[in-house]
């Protein structure tokens, strides 16, 4: 049951996956959604899957310019209050933290973790207004790491104390902050992750090869596994719909059984049994 009568939503990285899933639930329960894409096929098949309700507009959460303009477009559609804001747009570039170029490791950070900031803090002004939610799309890799996928762990370990700080810093105004921790999501992001993998894999140098190669190669075949296992979207967009419609929404969702017996797990084992176990869930 909602709390109160739809408002105005902004969605990032509605494209595909679970940003899509959520815009399109949340238009089906009769939100005026603001759906970010990047290109316009992604806008024009938005529009033919949801109502008038839903509005694509183009964001890229690391250009400021584009930032600034969704805000003016949002400020005139929505009486200058917004109920909602799901930060979701995220990538996930692979490798050894060693070999991994450090412009490679910023790309990321910019995208996961500052761009998300550079959102909220421009929409905060219509937040406040009225008393909207802001919801952060997290992973269990927030909370448990995975080799080869250094950068991505820091991105979502550093949303978690963001997200644990803006709900503390925003409570005098009534902004409750959420954090969505899925496990494995059958969504394109690891698509193109694993893609990216098999490009950097074949260009390692001779030397990187022999340190990485056959490791990379047993995690990559470990992660399509599970990936081709993973959940639907929509069971994450419910969790979206919670947090921003729940007269007590959480501070966090777990949302696969894998997130829910990583995280278990992860509290009740010793570090190193469970550094082991990580390890072999990957083959490694």
């Amino acid at each position: 049951m909602l709390a109160e009568t739809p408002g105005t939503v902004v969605i990032t990285g509605a494209s595909t996956g679970i940003g899509e899933a959520s815009a399109l639930l949340l238009d089906k329960l009769g939100f005026c959604v603001f759906a970010g894409v990047r290109q316009e096929v992604d806008a024009e098949k938005l529009r033919r899957k949801a109502s008038p309700r839903l509005t694509p507009i183009f964001l890229d959460v690391t250009d400021n310019d584009a930032i600034a303009l969704a805000v003016e477009t949002v400020t005139k559609a929505s009486n200058g209050k917004l109920a909602g804001l799901v930060n979701n747009a995220g990538i996930a570039i692979p490798g050894p933290l060693e070999l991994l170029p450090i412009s490679e490791f910023e790309h990321q950070m910019r995208v996961n973790v500052t761009g998300q900031l550079a959102v909220t803090q421009a929409f905060l002004g219509l937040l406040r207004q009225g008393q909207g939610r802001i919801v952060n799309m997290g992973s269990i890799c927030g909370k448990s790491a995975a080799p080869f996928l250094g950068a991505y762990n820091a991105s979502k370990f550093a949303l978690e104390a963001i997200t644990e700080v803006m709900r503390l810093e925003l409570r005098p105004w009534g902004i409750s902050v959420s954090i969505i921790r899925p496990g494995t999501i059958a969504t394109p992001i690891w698509d193109k992750s694993l893609t990216q993998a098999d490009i950097d894999r074949d260009n390692l140098p001779e030397f990187a090869q022999n340190l990485y190669g056959q490791a990379m190669n047993t995690v990559r075949k470990q992660v399509g596994i599970m990936a081709s296992k993973g959940i639907a979207a929509d069971l994450v967009a419910q969790a979206v719909v919670h947090a921003l419609t729940a007269k007590q929404p959480k501070t966090s969702y777990l949302v696969g059984q894998d997130a829910k017996i990583a995280s278990l797990l992860k509290y009740l084992l010793p570090g190193q049994v469970y550094d082991r176990l990580v390890l072999a869930s990957m083959g490694l």
